[in-house]
């Protein structure tokens, strides 16, 4: 007996980038990242065109970004690092997997030496 199944239904690839911490700080701004994501994420070679294929999306501090095609996760922290580096972020926020599907964006742990400053 064969397996009923639709092939009209495409397995989706959920990822989720927080950025609660430095948006409550209002370091980060959230409507240019999703501005920025939607302009440079390339569909099929082509720069600017999700179209049906990627949905972007803002749940409170995280953007969703929801892929009916074959997406990399790797490929979202390429652009995210590339975001940060234009807006001169980049030596404060580093970009961080904290789940299979999940990036957050950390401030950078600066350890201080107390004897260095005594010096």
């Amino acid at each position: 007996m064969p397996k009923a199944t639709s092939s009209t239904a495409k397995p989706a690839h959920k990822f989720v980038v927080d950025y609660s911490v430095p948006a409550g700080d209002n370091v980060f701004d959230a409507a240019g990242y999703e501005k920025y994501l939607q302009d440079r994420i390339k569909v099929e070679g082509k720069t600017g065109q999700l179209g049906e294929n990627i949905k972007l999306s803002r749940e409170g501090a995280k953007l969703v970004l929801t892929a009916t095609t074959p997406f990399s996760k790797r490929y979202l922290k390429y652009l995210t690092k590339k975001y940060l580096k234009k807006n001169q972020l980049e030596n404060f926020l580093r970009v961080v997997a904290t789940n299979k599907d999940t990036y957050s964006l950390r401030y950078f742990k600066v350890d201080q030496d107390e004897e260095a400053d005594e010096e």
